[in-house]
């Protein structure tokens, strides 16, 4: 693997740590939501759910924009390591899928939920956190590939 002879500017390098950080922070959120407790208190967990679930899609719409938007990392990176295209056509692709989880589960929390449905919205809140786990270690990978510069850590 050769070096790549740039890397992308320090501001968005600053930025896509800041981002990484805050959709953590709401992956957490989430979480933590959909683990606690539902005995007489359905209509609290759900509200919990759903405000966790709000945050978390406004913070992945700016990871989009941050990724895929005209001045974005994937530009940059395109333009600097045009052999990586594979990999960001692939988390491009995830972006609508992790969307589209994102917007089923909000379907479901913003809804009445019966006992039943507890378990049903919990499984698909797994799902989700588990493809945005792997997508960011995958983002993550991607940026270390092409530039050897680590987002990973959080600040």
């Amino acid at each position: 693997m050769e070096p790549s002879p740039a890397g992308p500017e320090p501001t968005i390098v600053d930025s896509l740590r800041r981002r990484r950080a805050e959709l953590r922070e709401s992956m957490s959120a989430l979480e933590l939501a959909l683990a606690s407790p539902t005995p007489q208190g359905q209509a609290h967990w759900a509200e919990r759910v759903h405000v966790a679930l709000v945050e978390l899609s406004a913070d992945f719409r700016e990871h989009i924009a941050i990724t895929e938007g005209p001045d974005g990392l994937y530009h940059e990176l395109l333009q600097t390591v045009p052999r990586l295209s594979g990999a960001v056509t692939r988390l491009t692709r995830e972006h609508a899928t992790i969307k589209g989880l994102l917007n089923d589960l909000l379907d479901h929390a913003n809804t009445p939920i019966a006992d039943r449905n507890v378990d049903h919205v919990r499984d698909l809140g797994t799902t989700l956190l588990g493809s945005l786990v792997r997508h960011r270690q995958r983002g993550s990978d991607l940026v270390y590939e092409a530039f050897q510069i680590d987002i990973g850590g959080e600040t």
